[in-house]
């Protein structure tokens, strides 16, 4: 008996997930953002230094996520109500392979029934020409 490869297990795990996901076009994330969408970068703050912003996204580390989009957490986001399960959020990462694998485990694990993300992440969207604005580090970040 042969033991699958990992590539060949994570590779299947990204399309269940994207099967079971509301996917976005940058063009169309940013419709839905001016819509009243709650965008997620879950970019690392480096690449946001390096890289830059979405206006209006709000950053989140991978690693919390969960916490933030717990509706009933008193550690969600502030732009989150409480109970309120239906309301579109939408992950970006920088090329759309966290996204999709965060989206899947967060709508499954907390009952969000509008997580989708972006088809090709941040990469896509600044090659689509949508707005990004510069970040500098603030006191204490980076050093």
């Amino acid at each position: 008996m042969t033991t699958p490869h990992y590539e060949d297990l994570i590779s299947r795990r990204l399309a269940e997930a994207r099967e079971r996901l509301l996917r976005y076009t940058p063009v169309e994330a940013a419709e839905a953002l001016r819509d009243g969408a709650l965008l997620v970068d879950l970019r690392p703050v480096e690449y946001r230094f390096r890289f830059g912003e979405i206006p209006g996204a709000v950053a989140v580390s991978r690693h919390v996520l969960e916490w933030r989009l717990d509706v009933g957490s008193r550690w969600r986001l502030k732009e989150l109500e409480r109970g309120d399960t239906g309301r579109r959020i939408i992950l970006v990462c920088n090329e759309g392979y966290t996204s999709s694998l965060a989206a899947f485990q967060v709508k499954g694990s907390l009952g969000l029934t509008e997580v989708g993300d972006v088809l090709g992440g941040f990469a896509a969207w600044r090659a689509a020409g949508l707005p990004v604005t510069p970040r500098s580090p603030g006191p204490g970040e980076l050093g």
